[in-house]
């Protein structure tokens, strides 16, 4: 739903702007780092911006984000929202977590890779300082089998899971796979180099080879939602 609304506000800018002759293009590369509990990712992005209105403050994007990820003894958190929440559609979004239907799964050594396209909206604040958020919509997530302990309660079980393959943004738990997400703020050093820093929120999935929890339905999806702040850079290409 989120990634719909964002396409439909992106597609209804675009055309206002060309319609009042107030539109240019601008392409850029990020390249960032995310420091969090015991994980990290590294990040690269190809981002191609309109820029709207008298002053072309505003910007909205499209572009393409590799994210890798790296974590040590993280949890894994049952995925489905019908699980979580008890239902599916934008509703999930208020509502509190079941705790009772979250089983969890621990992998020692996680690591994702997840190639996502994004949308992005800025907003130039000066010639040298911009705020954004960027948004992974959809795509595909890769990496290596790892094992891990599935736990529920007093109960443990060893099992082997791999990343969940299909990414799609929805809303909340609703989502699928491995999406990141960005609020950040860029500094213009020169006319072609930007310094970049911010706040990411991500999700990685894993699903396990056996539908290994039972109540209240069968799931082999387990999901970690994680915090970091992030620093990089981010080129110019115009």
């Amino acid at each position: 739903m989120r990634s719909l609304v964002l396409l439909f506000f992106l597609f209804l800018c675009i055309t206002v702007a060309t319609a009042q002759q107030n539109l240019s293009i601008s392409n850029s590369i990020d390249l960032g780092i995310g420091i969090g509990s015991s994980q990290a990712t590294l990040s690269s992005a190809y981002i191609h911006n309109w820029n709207l209105g008298k002053k072309q403050k505003i910007q909205i994007g499209l572009g393409g984000r590799l994210t890798g990820y790296l974590g040590a003894n993280q949890y894994y958190t049952t995925a489905p929202a019908k699980l979580t929440s008890g239902k599916t559609g934008p509703g999930v979004f208020f509502t509190e977590n079941i705790e009772a239907n979250i089983d969890t799964f621990l992998i020692a050594k996680p690591q994702t890779f997840a190639i996502n396209a994004m949308i992005n909206l800025g907003y130039k604040v000066t010639q040298k300082i911009t705020l954004g958020f960027n948004i992974d919509a959809i795509g595909f997530s890769f990496g290596g089998a790892k094992r891990g302990n599935y736990i529920n309660g007093s109960q443990g079980q060893n099992l082997t899971s791999k990343p969940t393959s299909f990414n799609l943004l929805l809303v909340s738990d609703n989502d699928l796979g491995s999406l990141n997400s960005e609020f950040y703020g860029k500094y213009q050093l020169t006319e072609k180099l930007a310094l970049k820093a911010g706040f990411q929120f991500l999700f990685t999935e894993y699903t396990t080879d056996l539908e290994v929890q039972q109540f209240p339905d069968p799931n082999d999806r387990f999901r970690n939602k994680s915090s970091m702040f992030t620093a990089g850079v981010s080129f110019n290409l115009n």
